[in-house]
């Protein structure tokens, strides 16, 4: 195998029948040892995190297939903590798009003139530009557009698969009696068809859930969801 990237949770690799490995990490995104999913930089390391990550993200890739939502995913093994997917092409450096339900995170501290904690939001889709330096700022679809980066049409794809996957993972959590406040993803283009899929992962560290008014750790979530 061939490593071609190095990421904060998960390393990815080139395989010789030209699909790619993801290798899930125990590193979690935060800061000083506090867990954080829109965090740009690597706060803490919580033993068996990589493979709670990919249970979950097995789970719910397997449900969205039988919803027929593109995904890059093919097969996963879990005590390896590797997952094997169909090889795609990200949107520029790579975007980030959030759908949120609820007041949280950065969305509070760049709106919170206005908003309130925990206030709800119609599942708003908000989408970002990968670049830590630049601390992932926000970009509207016009500038997305202007700069290359995606056609109008994509985004109108990536905008209606972010809710519908978004969904799909709300109502799964709400059957444990969990409320998503909100849920990062990915997503890029195939390289054999150049179909808009989401890639990555759905796992506990890119989503804020609440039970009972208190936040569920990934670790916890996964348990709660899979029974673990």
């Amino acid at each position: 195998m061939k490593r071609i990237y190095t990421g904060k949770t998960k390393d990815v690799y080139e395989l010789e029948d030209g699909n790619y490995l993801l290798k899930f990490k125990d590193d979690m995104t935060g800061e000083n040892g506090v867990f954080d999913p829109g965090a740009n930089t690597v706060g803490l390391v919580m033993e068996g995190a990589g493979r709670a990550g990919l249970r979950l993200t097995k789970y719910f890739f397997e449900r969205l297939h039988e919803r027929n939502i593109p995904t890059h995913y093919i097969d996963a093994d879990i005590e390896q903590a590797t997952m094997t997917v169909a090889p795609a092409d990200v949107f520029g450096h790579g975007l980030e798009v959030i759908c949120r339900y609820r007041a949280a995170g950065s969305f509070l501290r760049r709106y919170g003139l206005y908003a309130k904690e925990g206030q709800p939001l119609d599942a708003f889709v908000e989408v970002t530009i990968k670049d830590d330096e630049r601390q992932d700022p926000p970009i509207s679809k016009a500038a997305l557009e202007m700069l290359g980066i995606l056609t109008a049409e994509e985004y109108d794809t990536l905008e209606r698969l972010t809710k519908e996957i978004s969904q799909v993972v709300k109502d799964e959590l709400a059957k444990k009696g969990i409320e998503l406040y909100d849920i990062k993803l990915e997503f890029g283009r195939l390289k054999s068809n150049g179909e808009v899929v989401l890639i990555d992962e759905i796992s506990g560290g890119n989503m804020r859930a609440y039970k009972d008014g208190v936040y569920v750790e990934p670790l916890e979530l996964e348990r709660l969801i899979l029974g673990d």
